[in-house]
C-alpha cells in the first residue's frame, strides 16, 4: 500500500496518511448517516407492525362476537322451530 516516495520521505508519508484518514472519516460519517436513516426506517416499520397487530386483535374480537351472535340466533330459531312443531303435533 505504501509507495516508494513514502518510504523515502517522511513528510510525503504524513500527508498521504492525512488524506487516507480524511477519506476514512468521510466514509465513516456517510456510514453513520446511513445507519441512522436505517434506524429511523426500522422504527417506522415497527410502529406500522404494532398498528397492524392492534387492528388484527380488534377485528378478531369483533369476529368472535359476530360468530357468537349468529350461533345464538341459530339456536334460538331451532328451539322455536322445535317448540312450534311440538305444539302443532299435540294439537292434531
Amino acid at each position: 500500500m505504501s509507495t516508494d516516495i513514502e518510504k523515502k520521505n517522511l513528510e510525503a508519508h504524513v500527508e498521504l496518511c492525512a488524506e487516507r484518514y480524511a477519506t476514512l472519516a468521510e466514509r465513516y460519517v456517510a456510514l453513520q448517516t446511513k445507519i441512522d436513516s436505517l434506524g429511523s426506517k426500522v422504527s417506522t416499520v415497527e410502529t406500522h407492525i404494532l398498528f397492524i397487530r392492534e387492528a388484527l386483535a380488534g377485528s378478531a374480537g369483533k369476529q368472535n362476537k359476530q360468530l357468537i351472535t349468529i350461533g345464538v340466533a341459530l339456536v334460538s330459531v331451532l328451539i322455536t322451530g322445535v317448540i312450534s312443531l311440538t305444539i302443532n303435533f299435540i294439537n292434531k
